[in-house]
C-alpha cells in the first residue's frame, strides 16, 4: 500500500481536476476559432457603406444589399 499525506492526495487530485477543465478549455478554443474562421470566409465588408453580409463564393462581383455597391472578395483583414 502507498502512504500519501492528506494534503499532497488533496493537493493531486485537483491538479488533475484542474488539468481536465484546462484541456476542454483549449479544445473548446479550438473548435470555436476553427468554426468561427469558417463562417468568416463567405462573409464581405462593403467598402461604400461597411455593411457586412454573407455572399457566396460564386459570383465574381457580389452585390451589396443596403447600397447595391460591387465588391470583391478578398481575406478578412485582422488588423
Amino acid at each position: 500500500m502507498i502512504r500519501i499525506p492528506l494534503p499532497w492526495l488533496v493537493f493531486t487530485g485537483l491538479l488533475i481536476f484542474l488539468a481536465g477543465i484546462f484541456f476542454v478549455w483549449i479544445c473548446y478554443e479550438i473548435a470555436r476559432r476553427f468554426k468561427e474562421s469558417k463562417m468568416q470566409r463567405s462573409r464581405i465588408r462593403c467598402r461604400i457603406c461597411s455593411f457586412d453580409f454573407k455572399a457566396d463564393r460564386q459570383s465574381p462581383l457580389p452585390r451589396c444589399p443596403q447600397c447595391g455597391g460591387l465588391n470583391e472578395h478578398e481575406p478578412a483583414r485582422i488588423f
